[in-house]
């Protein structure tokens, strides 16, 4: 998959199937529009290309709303790809873009640049100065510059819509199994493993210490996950927080248990799909009451697993 910039790339990209959007967290409604530009492009011979945008724009128009992305970049990328997307525009952000008119902006990237043969936006979704662009603009715009626009229907789940920012607050709440259905999959957090302080392996559980890149977390507490380590997703289990039994850390920790597996993973970047909590965090009084709590969430992530259902469907948590 191509990733282009405005500005440094002038290759010709063209002819497109496009849609734009900032796309935070792949959840089942971006699928659902990215799924449409793909299945429209190998119909047509172009390519499947998403315009996307470097900060979110509320980081430049409104920084004290900004959301925390659900995805680091690459996480992102590397989604659009597993979609299909061929080649990725990224457009920095900024005060010269954010009073771009709406068909100025249609003109330059999506008709000039990209040739445009079809063009998809989610519902609602606006761009432009003043979120002046609409689906009803393009569909104005499309006969003067040869292409087709649609807008794609709304995913919805039990009559709730999908958004990015009902997930955030889903996991916010610990509600990860919710959160999990409307991502299509488990939510994902990754980073390298550095060096703790062997208060796992003391307790005859030895954990990876993970320096989290993602900027949102669940609510502290214990998590049934998969962690893929040098490409094979296993059974673990996590626990977010600040580790109250032991004083209580400044900042939070991701901590996972790897079942059946004790490499060293110092160094290594591991990423960790967050599919079930088990319960709180919680301050033991003492040791030996953490290490038979551990032993019980651990047997519960077991049975988690062992279950017929997630046996068989593995690969799609």
């Amino acid at each position: 998959m191509d990733i282009l910039k405005d500005k440094v790339d002038a290759r010709v990209i063209g002819p497109t199937v496009v849609t734009l959007g900032v796309y935070d967290g792949l959840h089942l409604g971006h699928q659902a529009i990215v799924r449409t530009v793909v299945e429209r492009a190998l119909l047509i011979d172009a390519i499947p290309t998403l315009i996307t945008f470097d900060p979110h724009p509320r980081q430049v128009l409104k920084p004290d709303t900004a959301p925390p992305l659900l995805q680091t970049f690459n996480q992102k990328m590397e989604g659009l790809r597993l979609l299909g997307i061929k080649q990725v525009l990224v457009l920095e952000f900024n005060a010269e873009l954010a009073a771009l008119p709406a068909e100025d902006f249609v003109r330059r990237y999506i008709v000039e640049m990209l040739q445009a043969r079809e063009v998809y936006l989610g519902k609602g979704f606006a761009f432009g100065h003043e979120r002046k662009g609409s689906i009803e603009m393009l569909q104005q715009l499309s006969e003067r510059y040869g292409f087709f626009a649609d807008e794609v229907p709304e995913v919805q789940l039990r009559g709730h819509r999908i958004s990015s920012t009902m997930i955030r607050r889903l996991l916010k709440a610990g509600r990860v199994n919710l959160a999990r259905r409307m991502l299509g999959r488990g939510y994902g957090i990754e980073g390298e493993v550095v060096r703790g302080d062997g208060i796992g392996r003391k307790l005859l559980f030895p954990t990876a210490n993970i320096q989290v890149q993602n900027r949102v977390l669940p609510a502290d507490g214990v998590y049934v996950t998969l962690s893929l380590i040098d490409g094979i997703w296993r059974r673990s289990v996590t626990n977010i927080g600040r580790r109250p039994t032991f004083g209580g850390d400044e900042v939070t920790r991701v901590e996972t248990n790897v079942l059946d597996f004790d490499r060293d993973l110092y160094g290594k970047i591991i990423r960790v799909r967050l599919l079930h909590r088990l319960r709180g965090e919680k301050k033991f009084n003492g040791i030996d009451e953490l290490r038979a709590q551990i032993t019980l969430d651990r047997s519960r992530a077991i049975r988690y697993f062992s279950s017929d259902f997630v046996s068989r469907n593995l690969e799609y948590l």
